[in-house]
């Protein structure tokens, strides 16, 4: 709901929680994931109620070789990390070119502005279209573990492209419950690679810049 142009905010945990209260057998899902750390704590807590598939798609890492990084240590996780049900991958390779398309005139905009809403855009739109594609039940993301990305705008997001597609958003909030907190403690244990950066560095100092 809105009012007076604001939207209300909702408690996306809670909605996460209804939806797996309610589940018979065990649903397909597909899941974006940006990297392993955050994959850690989502897929302990996901594969309980879902036969998951890992969707690697995230154009907006740069340079090539970090995007490799991540993906190796995403590999670490799903090979060391005891699941009862362990997921898929899929990987469809760096497209950085899509990113930077999607994002031109926005790189100047600070983190957590407008161009970060274009590339939760890009890679939950490419999920969608996937899960529609193959048939899964549901689509969602890890973006929402971290406490630096906003869960209702990612949500809302994920949303409006369940609609177009035809597919069943998961909405989520995983920081919630300690969710960001447990994802450290399986960094450590598992010994994952930790960025120390969200994924295309913009905004870049340029010469000349204070």
């Amino acid at each position: 709901m809105c009012y007076d142009g604001v939207m209300e905010k909702r408690n996306y945990q809670k909605e996460l929680d209804a939806v797996t209260s309610g589940l018979t057998g065990r649903p397909r899902l597909l899941l974006q994931t940006c990297c392993g750390p955050c994959s850690s704590y989502v897929l302990e807590y996901m594969t309980r109620y879902f036969d998951v598939t890992v969707l690697f798609y995230n154009p907006n890492i740069r340079p090539e070789a970090e995007y490799e990084k991540r993906l190796e240590t995403l590999k670490q996780l799903l090979a060391s990390m005891p699941m009862e049900h362990p997921p898929a991958l899929i990987e469809p390779g760096w497209r950085g070119e899509e990113f930077l398309a999607a994002v031109k005139g926005l790189e100047g905009e600070p983190e957590g502005g407008a161009r970060c809403a274009v590339c939760f855009r890009l890679r939950l739109e490419e999920t969608a279209r996937l899960a529609a594609e193959r048939g899964f039940h549901y689509f969602g993301t890890t973006l929402t573990v971290s406490p630096h990305k906003d869960a209702q705008v990612i949500n809302r997001i994920g949303e409006a492209l369940g609609e177009k597609y035809g597919a069943a958003w998961l909405p989520s909030d995983f920081k919630k419950r300690n969710g960001y907190l447990r994802s450290i403690q399986l960094s450590k244990e598992y010994d994952l690679y930790r960025q120390d950066y969200c994924g295309c560095g913009f905004p870049e100092k340029v010469d000349g810049d204070d």
